[in-house]
């Protein structure tokens, strides 16, 4: 079968590599309809020492991190009514040495890597999603634990923010969503979130100040970075955290007064799927893929597609730029 793999320069190929059969106990093989390619495949390609070298398979080199397909075959301890079904497939949450995909026209994972999709999707629909939504769901489980009542969300229309958005409200976790135009904020009103603030505007600081102050959101998950979080820290509520996840401004330095930190009691902290406990404890894990296999026919979910590109043309996917939370998909 064809796999794009990176060879040891750290580009990306496409090879033929052994196709999988047999899955092993706890394991399902699927054939993929489609994979996004999102933030972190490019990244992480660049920085190989990152936490995103999860997102290689060693045995063949094969790149990816999620993807969506349709059940071919499964181990004998699996229910056999799962083969046909669409699964949406996030690798990094439970790589065994057998792993196999996921830039691949077939993949072979563990059952705890995908989310059954209803018998109604379509799996192309949900070909970037379950990274999206399980970071939203392990950041929710967290920020409970310590203590936190309510979110700002910074990348507010990016794909993780609409993930956001539909799990804080089932969960009726009081939100604030922030986005660069008034565009993606009019979009994020049409899915019927109720919080939403742009950057740009006039007098962006003290609306935020305000709002936070009234939803008592003290839990910032930060997916900018630099200027817009040097921005907003000094309009939170006593007792905030600001957690880092992505780096979209990292070009330019965070800076936040020493004083401001002592006298908000102000936290900044990383936060990780992998280190969260929701995907380092298997029992954890299990119970979060239950719960939104659950939820998971909600239309933020699905995965905003740019443009198709088939495996030979993977230097014009990963050069491909869309509208902001559009992806390029790849598709055998």
């Amino acid at each position: 079968m064809k796999a794009i793999c990176v060879n040891a320069d750290r580009k990306l190929e496409v090879r033929d590599v052994p196709t999988p059969n047999n899955p092993p106990p706890g394991h399902l093989i699927a054939k993929l309809q489609g994979a996004a390619i999102n933030h972190g495949d490019k990244s992480f390609l660049i920085n190989p020492g990152a936490a995103g070298s999860r997102a290689l398979n060693r045995t063949y080199d094969i790149w990816g991190a999620s993807a969506a397909g349709t059940v071919l075959a499964v181990g004998e301890d699996l229910p056999a009514e799962l083969v046909g079904r669409g699964v949406a497939i996030y690798r990094s949450l439970s790589k065994t040495p057998q792993t196999l995909g996921l830039w691949s026209e077939q993949v072979l994972v563990e059952r705890t890597s995908c989310v059954v999709l209803p018998e109604s999707a379509s799996p192309g629909d949900y070909s970037g999603s379950l990274v999206n939504v399980m970071t939203a769901y392990a950041f929710l489980e967290q920020i409970a634990v310590e203590g936190h009542k309510g979110v700002i969300v910074t990348a507010g229309s990016s794909a993780t923010g609409l993930a956001m958005a539909a799990l804080t409200r089932r969960r009726s976790v009081p939100a604030i969503f922030l986005t660069r135009s008034e565009a993606a904020a009019a979009k994020l009103s049409s899915h019927g979130v109720e919080h939403m603030l742009t950057t740009s505007d006039k007098d962006f600081e003290g609306e935020l100040g305000k709002l936070a102050a009234e939803l008592c959101t003290t839990a910032v998950f930060d997916g900018v970075g630099g200027e817009l979080t040097s921005c907003i820290a000094p309009t939170l509520p006593m007792y905030s955290a600001i957690y880092f996840y992505g780096f979209l401004g990292a070009a330019a330095p965070v800076t936040i007064s020493s004083l401001l930190i002592m006298a908000r009691n102000l936290v900044l902290k990383r936060f990780s799927n992998f280190a969260s406990d929701t995907v380092a404890d298997p029992q954890r894990l299990a119970a979060a893929i239950t719960y939104l296999e659950g939820v998971f026919d909600d239309p933020l979910f699905q995965t905003r597609v740019g443009k198709e590109f088939e495996f030979d043309h993977i230097e014009a996917a990963m050069a491909y730029e869309a509208t902001p939370g559009a992806k390029a998909v790849l598709v055998p």
